[in-house]
C-alpha cells in the first residue's frame, strides 16, 4: 500500500456561491483509490472450517486487511443473497456502493462548485474508507445503495402515549428500525402502573410487561437480513411500583427477608 501522506490542519471544505469546493488530500486526479492499493482473493469462513457458520469464497479484499475484518466484512456488509449473482464479493463493490450513492446525492442536490469538486469527494471518501481511516455505522453499510429510502442513523428516540393503540405502533416502529440495523430508545413513564386499576375493570399490564414483550420482539428480528445485537433502552422517571409479581421485585423480597432473618439470629445471639 502506498504511504498515505498526513493531513493539513485545515481539512474543512470551501464553500463559494455556486456549491462546495474540494481540495484533494490523499488522491489525484485520474487515478481511482482502487487502482493505487494492492487486492487479494481470499475465502470468508466463520467457525469450523468443516461445517462452517457462515462461508464466502473467493471474496476480494486489500492486502492489507486482516482475515477477521474479511470475515465480518463478507457476513454482516456484503448484500445480496448469498450465492446469488447479486451477492457482493469485493470491498470495491461494498465501498463503491456506499460512496458512490453519497457522492451521487451531492450532484443531484448541487451542493459542488463544479463536476471535478464532485469527482475530488468522491475520490476521497473511497480513500478515506478504503484505507480504513474512517467508518460509516452499520445502518449506512446495510442500506445506501440497496434501499431506496435508506435508514442511515444508528438510534432512534421513540415516545408511547397510554393507549393500546400507541403501544402497538411503538412496537411496530421499533420493529422496522431494528429491521434497518440501528438501536431505539424509548421512555415509559407515561403507561400505567400495574397497581393502577382500568376504567373497565381489571389492572393495568403495567410498562415492565411492556418491557418484556418489546425484548422479545427485538430478538426475533434480523437487521439487513442478519442477526445482530441491537441496542434498546427503555426507561421509566416515574417513582411509582410498576409490578408486585415482577422478577426484580421477587428479588428485593427476597433480600429484604433474608436481611431480617439475620437480623433476627443476630438479636437471639445477644
Amino acid at each position: 500500500m502506498s504511504h498515505t501522506p498526513n493531513a493539513p490542519e485545515e481539512t474543512t471544505p470551501r464553500h463559494s456561491r455556486d456549491g462546495v469546493t474540494i481540495e484533494r488530500r490523499f488522491t489525484e486526479p485520474g487515478v481511482h483509490p482502487f487502482d493505487a492499493v494492492e487486492w487479494e482473493i481470499r475465502d470468508a469462513v466463520i467457525g469450523d472450517p468443516g461445517s462452517p457458520a457462515f462461508e464466502q469464497r473467493g471474496v476480494e479484499f486489500p492486502a492489507s486487511w486482516s482475515q477477521n475484518a474479511t470475515n465480518i466484512v463478507a457476513q454482516k456488509y456484503f448484500r445480496g443473497r448469498l450465492g446469488s449473482p447479486e451477492r457482493e464479493s469485493s470491498v470495491g463493490q461494498m465501498i463503491g456502493r456506499v460512496a458512490g450513492t453519497i457522492a451521487g446525492w451531492g450532484r443531484e442536490g448541487r451542493y459542488f462548485a463544479t463536476e471535478d469538486d464532485a469527482e475530488a469527494f468522491s475520490d476521497e471518501l473511497h480513500h478515506i474508507l478504503l484505507h480504513q481511516m474512517a467508518a460509516f455505522n452499520s445502518p449506512v453499510w446495510f442500506n445506501v445503495g440497496f434501499e431506496e429510502r435508506p435508514q442511515c442513523s444508528a438510534c432512534f428516540l421513540l415516545s408511547v402515549e397510554d393507549t393500546m393503540e400507541s403501544i402497538l405502533a411503538w412496537n411496530t416502529k421499533e420493529g422496522l428500525i431494528f429491521r434497518g440495523g440501528s438501536g431505539s430508545g424509548i421512555n415509559l413513564s407515561k403507561i400505567r402502573s400495574s397497581k393502577e386499576q382500568l376504567s373497565k375493570g381489571g389492572y393495568a399490564s403495567g410498562p415492565v410487561s411492556f418491557m418484556r414483550g418489546a425484548d422479545s420482539w427485538a430478538g426475533t428480528i434480523k437487521s439487513g437480513a442478519r442477526r445482530v445485537v441491537r441496542p434498546r433502552w427503555s426507561y421509566s422517571t416515574s417513582t411509582i411500583p410498576t409490578s408486585s409479581t415482577s422478577s426484580g421485585a421477587k428479588r428485593a423480597r427476597r433480600r429484604r427477608r433474608r436481611a431480617a432473618r439475620r437480623r433476627l439470629r443476630y438479636a437471639n445471639r445477644r
